[in-house]
Parts: structure tokens; C-alpha cells; sequence
């Protein structure tokens, strides 16, 4: 017999639903390369009035949306600060140095949090001996910060260090919706310290491809030129920008459904033998949690858990991380942690 899986890798593992099914099916299409596509026009426009932006560009995925960014503010030579978590650092394939020849400063903080003195300690000098200190970039919520949304207060004390030092701003947004439903403040509050906004539609709000880059109109313009450069132009993009306005409309607040779930997921395995789950910095629909060395590895504890159903993903030797997203129902939550607590019992 069959059984069942629950997919918890990611959020990028969902299917759009019926209804996005038939809102992309209805989109009107246009050429895009051209920038007559009316949907895709329709989808930039209304995420750049969601974010207070000028103009937006929407692009095949979030690592383009912010390596677009990232080529749009620098130099090659230039440093980018950011925190060593970030998903730009760990998982875009080095494409800062290969796409726009800049390195990175590194800050550290927990749950991928920095503050504004991490930022003033690591601006170089004016000195033709250094890179030049160019762009400050956060992740918002931050990945490997366990799904962390940054405290208002701090972020925007982060902003302001760097405009000071004449320094260009950029959020990675990819789960930018999940700060907005856990927070309950709007797109343009945390929109508002940045020059730049990525957003991802493909995690979370159940879209098959497709993120926006937002920011002024000149920078946007710059943007476009960048995308075609990188390849990213497409043609009839209307269908994914149809789901995208879909999911805009549809999925956005259902996103406390993960958060509540992912909830008590983190619950439930902090009680299990075995199992650090650190619940009360468990914000959205991320659950980390360390497993100890006698239940052996991340990589072959997740592969047992495969074997019984239960789809996940190991970050670190001892660190695995559970995603809540529109596929996984509250039964399955159920099931995920009796089948984790059962193979903490068989491997002890």
C-alpha cells in the first residue's frame, strides 16, 4: 500500500489550486519582452502600489529578483553587507561575485537579525586599498533565522545606518508575506526603508514560477535592461501573472493557517525525546529543529523519515527544517510529528 506523503521540504513544493488554475487559464497575454502583456502590467502595478514603490518588474525567481537588485546598485568591486545566513550568501550559486563582481561583509546575529553598529563596524573606509562598501541587504523573513520577521524598530534603524553612510538599501522579501500576516503591518511599512523590494510568489502563496523586483522607476528601468541581460525575459508571462494576482488576492491571510499549523508542529516535536524545537521562535510557517547525535544525522534521520511519509529537508549535520504551507492539513501536522516521535523511539 501506498503511503501517503506529507511534503514539508518547502513551500515552493505547492500546486496552485483550482482557482489559480482558472484565473491563469482566463489572464489576458500579451508579449511581455515588448511590455504589452496586460497582465503582466497589471500584476507590477499593483505589487508597487501594495510596497508604496514607483514601478515594478516581475522576474522567473527570486535569486533573479535579487541578483537584479544587487547589479542594479553596485559595482563590481563592491561589498555588500549582509547577514552570513542570508539565502543571497548560502544559495544564489555565488552569483553576487559572478554576475556583479562584488564580495560580501558578513555580520552575525541570532535568528539573522543585525543591528545598526554591525553595519557602521563593517563599512570600509574611503581608501583605494578596499572594496567599497555599497549596498545593505536583509532578509525578511529570514530563512535560516528559523522564519524570523525582523522587529520593525531594528530594521529600520538598520535602513537609516546605511543611508546615512550613503549606502543603498535592499530587502529580500521572498516570504515578505509572511511578515505582513505574522506582524500584521502592511506591505508599505516595511517597504518603506528600502530602495529595492524582492517578493516571491512561489513560496507560500502557491504559484508554479515568478517573483517582482519593486523600486523607483529609474531603478526599475535599469532592472528591465538587467533581466534581459540575465535572460530573464519571457514572453506570454501572463499566465504566471495570473496566478500571481490570484494568490495576491486569495492567499495572502490564509497564510495564518501555516503559522498556526507550524505552531503546533513546533509543539509537538519539542516534546519528543531527543528533539530541541525552539516553539516560541517559531513566527510563520518555518520549524527548525536540532536533532541529538544519537539519532545520528540530519541527512539519514530525514531519509527515515521519507521512507515513512514525511518529506523533509536537512540544513546542517543536525539541524532539519519542517515548512507548512496551503498543501498541509492539519491531519497531516498530526502525522508528522507521531511519525517523527516514532522513529525518535526506534532510533534511541
Amino acid at each position: 500500500m501506498k503511503v501517503h506523503q506529507v511534503d514539508l521540504r518547502s513551500d515552493t513544493v505547492t500546486q496552485p489550486t483550482k482557482g489559480m488554475r482558472d484565473a491563469m487559464m482566463r489572464a489576458p497575454l500579451g508579449d511581455d519582452v515588448w511590455g504589452d502583456d496586460p497582465t503582466v502590467n497589471t500584476l507590477q502595478e499593483q505589487c508597487a502600489d501594495m510596497f508604496g514603490k514607483e514601478a515594478a518588474c516581475f522576474v522567473p525567481s527570486g535569486t533573479m529578483a535579487n541578483q537584479i537588485a544587487i547589479r542594479c546598485h553596485t559595482q563590481p568591486g563592491d561589498e555588500i553587507i549582509l547577514h552570513k545566513d542570508s539565502h543571497i550568501v548560502h544559495y544564489e550559486g555565488g552569483g553576487a561575485a559572478a554576475l556583479s563582481g562584488c564580495s560580501f561583509a558578513l555580520t552575525d546575529g541570532a535568528r539573522g537579525f543585525f543591528t545598526p553598529e554591525d553595519v557602521t563596524a563593517l563599512i570600509r573606509p574611503d581608501d583605494a586599498h578596499f572594496g567599497r562598501s555599497k549596498l545593505v541587504s536583509l532578509e525578511n523573513t529570514h530563512n535560516r533565522g528559523g522564519g524570523s520577521v525582523w522587529p520593525l524598530d531594528q530594521l529600520t534603524a538598520v535602513c537609516k545606518t546605511a543611508r546615512d553612510a550613503d549606502l543603498r538599501t535592499h530587502l529580500d522579501g521572498a516570504r515578505i508575506w509572511h511578515a505582513i500576516v505574522a506582524s500584521s503591518l502592511d506591505a508599505q511599512t516595511w517597504g518603506a526603508p528600502f530602495e529595492t523590494i524582492s517578493a516571491c510568489f512561489s513560496k507560500g502563496l502557491g504559484c508554479p514560477a515568478g517573483s517582482v523586483i519593486m523600486g523607483s522607476k529609474e531603478t526599475i528601468r535599469t532592472a528591465r535592461r538587467i533581466r534581459k541581460l540575465f535572460g530573464g525575459t519571457m514572453r506570454q508571462t501572463g499566465i504566471l501573472a495570473g496566478a500571481a494576482i490570484y494568490a495576491l488576492n486569495h492567499h495572502v491571510e490564509r497564510l495564518g493557517e501555516d503559522h498556526a499549523n507550524a505552531k503546533t508542529l513546533a509543539i509537538g516535536l519539542s516534546h519528543i525525546k531527543g528533539i530541541a524545537s525552539d516553539v516560541t521562535h517559531t513566527d510563520t510557517n518555518l520549524v527548525f529543529f536540532d536533532i541529538d547525535r544519537s539519532l545520528g544525522d540530519g541527512d539519514t534521520f530525514c531519509r527515515k523519515l521519507w521512507q515513512n511519509g514525511i518529506l523533509a529537508e536537512a540544513l546542517d549535520p543536525q539541524r532539519i527544517r519542517f515548512v507548512t504551507h496551503l498543501g498541509v492539513t492539519k491531519t497531516d501536522i498530526e502525522r508528522a510529528i507521531q511519525v517523527t516521535a516514532d522513529l525518535c523511539h526506534e532510533l534511541d
